[in-house]
């Protein structure tokens, strides 16, 4: 930029933030109630102001102005001018900069100081005002260059029946990683080493879901306590890599971790945050929207517009009712789907995007954005169904074309193998797909993303060592966490040497995992689960970021039968059609055959009768899924898709259970795939008419007759 004041023209209201055009940069921000918009223009290191530019033009609410000497690179923030009376939902303090909502990137972060707060802290709220001025506290957003070289990529665009979604923490999964450079662990860059890339690649995962990476702000309250907001649900601009994620800062870290990720075949997801800001309530501090236009972004208390709507519970909730806000949040899904390259979103409390007055619309105005959104209708999309407010539990009510996170599959799943009574009808309806509850309008079995385990609760290792949570270390004297979580200890709290805990943790860990990859819908796997990793118990390591969270990847924190494990499940799972199918099973005869597509057993070889369903001490069942079943029963050209024949059995008690095996004329040899109470040397042994299942175990055989050789049975 010359020296001496900027030049500024009228410049254009579209597009929002900060637009580079290869010339000069077009800037335009939303505010309806702003009387005045400063842009302030800062030299390299953010610490001086250079400039202060009042844009010229106020079109539609927008105000906007071209700098037709600013470039890329140029660190910059505003000041918004307007009322302070928060009893009219109006929070403006122009001694406070401010971020842009629309800004591509970020330098620095938020640096705790009593300025960041539009009132005097220690003092009244609702009457005080703070005139000291916050600059020097705050992060800079910087005008970026979105050129990006993307060659031949292409975007894996997996049906969502194919997927297996693998959740995972951008700095957790490289900190400790001995064979990723040091400046590189912990970042975009770490994460497209070789080691990192190779290991995905392996273990054979079609998409990585990504912790939040939006820009986020690590809470003043965790800071004094000397702790971090580690897993980053705390989002303060919706475009910004967070740029303790970016190496050397440059946005096109990002790019290139997207563009080895599609070259291996892996989808890129991310969980967003789009409910809630880093502002906090009404006590909070003056970032962003706050400043900009408080009464319009925030859902504020009809009649006490000094509070805000909290169905969140983190003190604020956007107001998606509202135009400009639909557009911000849409906006950024493009963008990020378009220039970032990205292939899905998970929704974190999704519910709260969807409520009108209060209650959540299933036909709310942002899900019926998204559902015609010609670029957005094409991205996966999953929501977690539930908020903190009133009736925010909304699991199945998503519409057509939307994944949901499933914590009934989860608790069932749990509950079973802990060997509680009365489970089998509700696992039956889970493994199968939980048509119960998501088969209506034309939704599919993929609709139930089924997981054990997640980055909220306990890890897998720990789901089977502790029965009580151990959140000591987030200074809450272990009050926050859930206290119910469905976990088994195996009877040893915590850490144990016995080997006989030990043997019975490894065969629950295969007993979980394999029931949760031969289920019908979409799997999502835990990073470190395969792993063995621990947090010690703590089912709530949001503020844990130390070796407590980062994935060990040591000989000490390694299980490799149990990854070679997992690598098998998900083979099998890819290869057979059987277990990934596009449509609900119905347990009802396969057109034109007389072969019902799965078929529930008793030990006896017989179908499962009501009484057996309601006999509240069975803890074993089985399952024969049909090859006959296929996909789709019929493909697109009408001609049939067939697939070996599987029988899966689950035995949650302490007993061994002998299973008569039911035959199949058309597919006679039964093989062991495996047994996850026996040796690996018991795959592909001829299983006979009978099977003895031992006590706590999972056993899938495999109808496969003339088409059946041993490399096909090992390879799963």
């Amino acid at each position: 930029m010359s020296a001496g004041k900027p030049r500024v023209w009228p410049g254009t209201s579209h597009p929002m933030g900060a637009t580079w055009d290869g010339s000069g940069t077009n800037f335009a921000l939303f505010s309806a109630h702003a009387e005045k918009v400063e842009l302030c223009l800062f030299d390299e290191s953010g610490r001086r102001e250079t400039a202060r530019v009042q844009l010229p033009e106020y079109t539609h609410e927008i105000w906007h102005g071209y700098l037709p000497d600013v470039r890329a690179g140029q660190l910059y923030g505003y000041r918004v001018h307007g009322p302070y009376e928060p009893a009219s939902g109006h929070r403006f303090n122009h001694h406070k900069l401010l971020i842009d909502p629309y800004a591509k990137a970020l330098a620095g972060s938020v640096i705790w100081h009593p300025s960041l707060f539009g009132y005097v802290v220690g003092e009244d709220p609702y009457r005080s005002f703070d005139r000291r001025d916050s600059a020097r506290h705050m992060p800079k957003c910087r005008v970026v260059d979105p050129a990006f070289t993307w060659g031949g990529d292409g975007a894996p665009a997996r049906p969502w029946q194919d997927s297996v979604i693998y959740e995972m923490h951008v700095r957790g999964f490289t900190m400790r990683h001995p064979q990723v450079a040091q400046a590189a662990r912990g970042t975009f860059d770490g994460l497209c080493s070789a080691a990192v890339t190779d290991y995905l690649r392996d273990l054979g995962v079609t998409a990585v879901e990504l912790m939040p990476v939006h820009a986020f702000v690590h809470d003043g309250h965790l800071i004094e306590r000397g702790l971090r907001n580690y897993w980053g649900y705390n989002s303060v601009a919706f475009f910004a890599p967070h740029n303790e994620y970016l190496r050397t800062g440059d946005i096109s870290e990002f790019k290139v971790f997207v563009k080895i990720m599609h070259d291996l075949g892996i989808e890129v997801i991310l969980d967003v945050v789009y409910n809630h800001t880093a502002e906090g309530n009404h006590l909070g501090p003056t970032l962003s929207m706050r400043g900009i236009d408080n009464h319009n972004y925030y859902y504020l208390m009809e009649g006490d517009e000094c509070h805000y709507n909290d169905f969140t519970g983190t003190g604020n909730s956007l107001e998606l009712r509202h135009p400009q806000v639909v557009r911000l949040v849409t906006d950024s899904l493009r963008y990020w789907a378009t220039e970032m390259g990205v292939d899905g979103f998970r929704f974190d409390l999704a519910t709260t995007l969807a409520r009108v007055e209060g209650s959540y619309y299933e036909n709310a105005s942002f899900l019926d954005v998204l559902g015609q959104d010609p670029v957005l209708v094409t991205r996966k999309l999953i929501a977690e169904p539930w908020d903190a407010g009133d009736g925010g539990y909304r699991l199945g009510r998503f519409p057509p074309g939307w994944a949901e996170w499933n914590d009934r599959y989860r608790d069932t799943v749990r509950r079973f193998w802990r060997g509680d009574e009365g489970q089998l009808p509700e696992l039956a309806s889970r493994i199968a797909g939980s048509s119960d509850i998501y088969d209506r309008r034309g939704r599919a079995a993929w609709s139930s993303i089924n997981f054990v385990t997640c980055h909220d609760g306990f890890t897998l290792q720990d789901l089977l060592s502790y029965e009580h949570k151990r959140n000591e270390a987030n200074l809450e004297e272990n009050r926050d966490g859930a206290d119910d979580n469905h976990s088994w200890n195996c009877g040893v709290e915590g850490p144990s040497d016995d080997p006989a805990v030990l043997e019975l943790r490894r065969r629950h860990k295969c007993n979980l995992l394999a029931t949760l990859l031969l289920s019908q819908g979409v799997p999502m796997l835990l990073a470190g689960d395969e792993r063995c990793h621990t947090q010690l118990g703590n089912n709530n390591a949001y503020c844990q970021d130390n070796e407590l969270t980062w994935m060990d990847w040591s000989d000490a924190g390694h299980d490799g039968a149990l990854v070679g494990f997992v690598r098998r499940l998900i083979a099998l799972r890819r290869k057979h059609i059987v277990f990934h199918r596009h449509r609900f099973f119905r347990g009802e005869e396969i057109p034109g055959t007389s072969i019902r597509d799965i078929v529930w057993l008793r030990p006896d070889g017989t179908g499962m009768s009501d009484g057996d369903w309601t006999d509240p001490v069975r803890r074993s069942i089985a399952f024969l899924i049909s090859g006959e079943a296929g996909q789709y029963h019929l493909d697109h050209r009408g001609e049939g898709q067939t697939d070996d024949s599987f029988l899966v059995i689950l035995n949650a008690g302490d007993e061994a259970v002998e299973y008569e095996l039911p035959p199949n004329p058309l597919l006679p040899v039964r093989r062991v795939v495996f047994d996850t109470g026996r040796s690996g040397r018991e795959e592909g042994a001829n299983a006979g008419d009978r099977y003895v299942i031992g006590g706590r175990s999972v056993a899938v055989l495999c109808y496969c007759g003339r088409t059946y050789n041993r490399g096909r049975a090992e390879g799963v």
